[in-house]
C-alpha cells in the first residue's frame, strides 16, 4: 500500500499537537473543578455570609459561594427543595419545616455560626433612653401608643417591624412581644409598618422622629439611638454589645443559624468546619459575637 506524502504531514502534524498539549487540566476541566456552594436565607446574616465567603473563595478559588438574602424562611424554603446547599437562619427551625424536610426524606441538620442581640432603635433626637420588655411589648401591641407615656415628649410612636418571614420578626414576636410566653397570642399592632430588609428599617429610623424599631446588632449605625433594655423595671438597662451578649446581661440576644440538608460533606462540609474554626475571626467586625 502507498502512502502519500499528504498523509505522511497529517500524522506528523497530529503527532505534534499531542505532544504539545499541556500536561494540566484543559480550560473545560479547570471549569469543572470550580464546586459552587448557594447560601440563602437570612437578611440578618447576609452581610457576613457574604464576608465569610469572599474570604473563603481567596483561599480556596476553586470554590464559589453564592449569597442571598430573602428572610430566614426563603431560606429553610431553598436548602427542602433543594435550590440551597446552605440556608442561613436568625431563628430556629419550626415544626412544620422539619416535618416538610422529613416529608421530602430530608434530615435538616443545625450549625450555630455566631451570636446577636437585638437592638431596639430610635431616632437620635428622641429622649427616651431606656425601655422595659414590657414596655416594647406596650408599644408594638398598642397598649401604649404616645413617646410621653414612657417619659418621651407628646408625639404618636410610630412602629416599625421586619416582615414576617424574617427570622428577626419571629424572634421578637416570640421573646419580646409575646414576653417569651409560648401560651401568648399577642400578635404586632395591624399598623405597623413591614419593612423588607434590615436597611429598611435603618432608613426610616433615621428619617422619622416618632419611630421605633429593632434589628440585628450588626446593623445599627452611628445615626439610629440604641435603646438600653431591662427584663426588670428595677432594671438594669443595659445596651445590646458584644460584651453585654457574653455575659449575659443583654436581655434579647440570639443564636444564629446555618442548616444544611443531611450532614455535610465535601466543600460543604469543609467551608462550616472553617466558619466554625478560622471563620469567627470575621464575625465581631460586623457586630456581631463569635462563638466561644
Amino acid at each position: 500500500m502507498r502512502i502519500s506524502i499528504s498523509h505522511i504531514l497529517i500524522v506528523l502534524v497530529i503527532i505534534a499537537l499531542i505532544g504539545c498539549r499541556p500536561s494540566g487540566p484543559s480550560a473545560v476541566e479547570t471549569v469543572a473543578l470550580v464546586q459552587t456552594i448557594v447560601n440563602i436565607g437570612s437578611d440578618t446574616l447576609v452581610n457576613l455570609a457574604l464576608a465569610w465567603a469572599e474570604a473563603y473563595m481567596q483561599q480556596h478559588p476553586e470554590v464559589r459561594t453564592s449569597v442571598t438574602g430573602g428572610g430566614s424562611g426563603a431560606g429553610i424554603a431553598a436548602l427542602i427543595n433543594g435550590t440551597a446547599h446552605i440556608a442561613n437562619a436568625s431563628r430556629a427551625m419550626k415544626a412544620e419545616e422539619i416535618e416538610a424536610a422529613r416529608s421530602n426524606g430530608i434530615e435538616l441538620v443545625e450549625f450555630t455560626v455566631a451570636l446577636d442581640a437585638i437592638a431596639v432603635v430610635v431616632h437620635p433626637s428622641n429622649p427616651v433612653n431606656r425601655l422595659t420588655v414590657q414596655q416594647i411589648s406596650d408599644i408594638y401591641t398598642r397598649k401604649i401608643t404616645n413617646w410621653k407615656e414612657v417619659g418621651g415628649e407628646d408625639r404618636p410612636i410610630v412602629l416599625l417591624s421586619r416582615e414576617s418571614n424574617s427570622g428577626t420578626y419571629m424572634y421578637f414576636l416570640e421573646h419580646v412581644v409575646r414576653l417569651g410566653d409560648p401560651k401568648s397570642d399577642l400578635l404586632f399592632s395591624p399598623d405597623t409598618l413591614l419593612m423588607p430588609s434590615s436597611e429598611g428599617i435603618s432608613t426610616e429610623v433615621r428619617q422619622n422622629p416618632n419611630a421605633i424599631g429593632y434589628d440585628g446588632l450588626g446593623y445599627v449605625t452611628p445615626d439610629q439611638k440604641g435603646i438600653a433594655v431591662s427584663a426588670d423595671p428595677n432594671g438594669p438597662f443595659v445596651l445590646p454589645s458584644v460584651d453585654t451578649v457574653n455575659d449575659g446581661s443583654h436581655s434579647i440576644s440570639r443564636p444564629l443559624y446555618m442548616y444544611t440538608a443531611g450532614e455535610p460533606h465535601g466543600v460543604v462540609k469543609a467551608y462550616l468546619e472553617w466558619i466554625l474554626s478560622e471563620g469567627q475571626r470575621i464575625v465581631p467586625t460586623l457586630g456581631f459575637v463569635p462563638l466561644g
